[in-house]
């Protein structure tokens, strides 16, 4: 596929920089940086278009804060001012990265997400050939991207060099990607790109899926996913300087499969145990509107009847 050109007057136009401040401020109206943003909307595009054009413009100073989702993570917040010159970004990169996504991959991407990956495994765990599931994950993902590897590749999709200018500005301003940017979740995807397509095409993976660093391959043979194994951790160290967290190869009838927020079975789907506890919780000590309609979502794509005729379908019992 040739390189993309001529991007950069299009990414950060006043009119795509109206469009992306919109974008970025979607249910977010109410917080304090938004608001005043939008105080002085028309002066701050102004502004920040003349940052863009005369190459003027720096990513500011990220606020980090640790949350417990159930393992600690450090998230980064930008000011509103960068929110709005990635939203401005993804608007135009957006379709042009999907085209090299296989379609085994889930994270951030429209219309797949966790509910696809959940039913396309469900799907895939119909073949009753798939003896063996190995799991693995990424040690300390985001952070461990390399930034000149990343850099590298979006020059392989893109010869615009103020638009690679402005790649690079936001991917200098940390080293890895930093959860919490909108432009880390895409970068992410396209850094492994060329790793699933190497699972798919060379090693002709039949059932292989990924959400970010999460990977789950099924297979007939444990000692060849032993070996696959192997050769997962040799490419991801040689080629992106990236190192498995840890991994699982076992059987799949003796268990389920724990993955994007269920536990697979063959013919039947539960809620992760972590998922079902708070859920639990929340209807016990904290119920709140917002949250139940959340959990009805999981709970309608799982096969999860006792815990909505007990907390959702009032006056009801389980069984």
């Amino acid at each position: 596929m040739k390189r993309v050109g001529y991007l950069f007057n299009k990414v950060i136009s006043l009119e795509n920089l109206y469009r992306a401040s919109k974008n970025a401020s979607k249910g977010k109206n109410s917080r304090k940086d938004v608001k005043r943003w939008n105080k002085n909307l028309d002066i701050n595009i102004q502004k920040l278009y003349d940052e863009l054009s005369n190459k003027t413009y720096v990513v500011s100073g990220y606020y980090d804060f640790i949350i417990k989702d159930p393992k600690e993570r450090i998230i980064s917040r930008l000011p509103f001012k960068d929110r709005v010159v990635q939203h401005a970004l993804m608007i135009y990169l957006e379709p042009i990265f999907r085209k090299y996504f296989i379609s085994q991959t889930y994270s951030c991407i429209k219309r797949r997400g966790i509910l696809k990956c959940s039913l396309d495994l469900r799907r895939y765990l119909k073949d009753n050939t798939t003896e063996y599931a190995l799991k693995l994950d990424v040690k300390k993902f985001y952070p461990s991207v390399n930034n000149e590897i990343l850099k590298s590749l979006l020059k392989t999709k893109f010869k615009d060099k103020d638009l690679l200018w402005l790649l690079d500005t936001i991917i200098d301003s940390s080293k890895g990607l930093k959860l919490g940017n909108f432009t880390s979740q895409w970068f992410a995807n396209l850094y492994l790109n060329k790793f699933d397509h190497w699972i798919k095409e060379q090693k002709r993976i039949k059932y292989y899926q990924r959400y970010c660093d999460d990977l789950l391959i099924l297979g007939n043979n444990k000692e060849e996913l032993h070996l696959l194994r192997k050769e997962i951790e040799s490419y991801l160290n040689n080629n992106l300087h990236l190192e498995l967290s840890k991994y699982q190869i076992f059987h799949i009838s003796s268990r389920g499969i724990d993955f994007v927020g269920y536990v697979h079975y063959r013919g039947y789907t539960k809620l992760r145990k972590s998922i079902k506890k708070k859920f639990i919780k929340m209807m016990k000590y904290n119920r709140n509107n917002k949250s139940i309609a959340s959990y009805k979502g999981w709970l309608k794509w799982g096969n999860c009847v006792n815990l909505q005729n007990k907390y959702l379908n009032y006056g009801h019992k389980s069984s």
